[in-house]
């Protein structure tokens, strides 16, 4: 079998937006010696910064040194959980900011929610800081551009947090696909098929004791609190979140892309919306998008579907690939099955996953990107790819993409919400 190369990994970029990236010089007089530890803090520990902190504290000569989160009631309980379990101490900060004023912290963890993921991780970058961002890159589509290029500038190791990269069935699954295991691959599907119930209406009220509301807000404009935000359902409005597709669906849209060797796409057609609960949800319960890539002949089509549901070959969450010679079924991060011909004889399989985390620090310990399995240009990609399929979806209508500009062709409506209105100081500046 054929080694698989990061060259591989990057073909995802393709057509167009390569040409565009540059990846960071390498200076391996700045790397840690094998004896160095490793100094992390997690940012944003109240759901995926558990898994988080657990990840890099399995980690040989890595150490968690810092908790931060806006809420101050959960930072110090989870400061108090971290003390029970490894009976260390651990440095605790609200203010993100001062967690990056530290000299002493090599790299961030960040799982905050989507809308702070890219700003946090440039500050990180101008802060000297390696980083590990949750998934999706970005809160918006030019935000993932502006993560490239701050990890260009600043030197720094930016790894995805889409561990599906790190699986080793995974990586065998993708090199079937290259070799012509099921012929010649011309359509991905990703399906997300989560249990998202009524969440009602809840409306304003106080600001929790402890929570800092100011920074929890960050680069959205301000609104007044309401417990349909905080802690979990800021995914399902706009200024916070981006939807199932740009929230579980970006592990999926990112294995489509590099499944099928592509970049962004150039054609795009979303519909969907609300059809279950009468609640105060802004983003689509359902959402069925198509990508389509003409000079290709390929297409990626992408599905969104909530509550009762049936499994599509034991899926609920998860990838399949058409060829013609058979086809391929990914279940979740480190399974696949292969059916081949018409009669559906089943072919290669495997279940093995990985180590992201540990994927990550190996980089960070060479200082070498080439070592990452989620480089930061597959950040911008996945989530990328997410923000057109809402784009279209909001708007209503199909979409005109230019890979290479990464802009909308003769569509100014469009373009303006390839970005944000940003609040300050909360803002991601021209030059990063």
């Amino acid at each position: 079998m054929k080694k698989f190369t990061r060259r591989d990994v990057l073909k995802t970029a393709l057509p167009g937006s390569l040409a565009m990236m540059a990846i960071p010089t390498i200076i391996p007089s700045t790397a840690f010696g094998a004896n160095d530890r490793l100094r992390v803090g997690v940012i944003g520990v109240n759901g995926r910064g558990k898994d988080h902190i657990k990840g890099f504290m399995s980690q040989e000569n890595v150490e968690v040194v810092a908790l931060c989160d806006v809420d101050n009631v959960v930072s110090q309980k989870a400061a108090a959980e971290f003390k029970a379990k490894y009976n260390k101490d651990v440095q605790t900060f609200q203010d993100l900011r001062k967690l990056y004023d530290d000299k002493n912290i090599d790299a961030v963890s960040i799982a905050t929610p989507n809308h702070w993921h890219a700003l946090a991780a440039i500050w990180a970058c101008q802060a000297g800081k390696d980083v590990y961002l949750e998934k999706p890159g970005s809160h918006t589509f030019n935000e993932g551009r502006k993560l490239i290029e701050a990890a260009k500038k600043y030197n720094r190791i930016v790894q995805h947090g889409v561990q599906l990269r790190s699986s080793v069935a995974i990586k065998e699954a993708i090199q079937h696909l290259r070799d012509g295991l099921i012929g010649n691959v011309y359509m991905a599907r990703g399906v997300v098929y989560k249990w998202r119930p009524d969440i009602g209406n809840q409306g304003k009220s106080a600001v929790p004791e402890g929570l800092d509301w100011n920074i929890w807000q960050g680069p959205a404009q301000t609104r007044d609190f309401s417990k349909n935000y905080v802690h979990y359902n800021w995914h399902w409005f706009w200024d916070y979140g981006n939807g199932d597709i740009g929230n579980q669906g970006v592990h999926e849209t990112d294995l489509c892309m590099w499944g099928l060797n592509v970049g962004l796409p150039e054609v795009i057609s979303s519909s969907g919306g609300k059809f279950l609960w009468n609640d105060c949800k802004e983003t689509p319960e359902l959402l069925t998008t198509s990508y389509l890539y003409p000079k290709e002949k390929k297409v990626i089509e992408f599905e969104v579907r909530p509550w009762m549901t049936n499994k599509e070959d034991g899926v609920e969450v998860g990838n399949f690939f058409y060829g013609d010679k058979g086809y391929m079924v990914i279940n979740g991060y480190s399974n696949y099955k292969t059916f081949l011909g018409k009669e559906r004889e089943p072919g290669p399989s495997k279940n093995e996953g990985g180590d992201h985390y540990a994927n990550f620090v190996k980089a960070v310990r060479a200082h070498d990107t080439g070592l990452q399995n989620g480089p930061v240009e597959t950040a911008h990609l996945s989530s990328g790819i997410a923000h057109l399929g809402n784009i279209s979806y909001r708007l209503g209508r199909r979409l005109n993409f230019d890979p290479a500009s990464e802009k909308f062709i003769n569509d100014k409506e469009a373009n303006a919400m390839l970005t944000r209105n940003y609040r300050a100081p909360f803002t991601i500046p021209e030059k990063v």
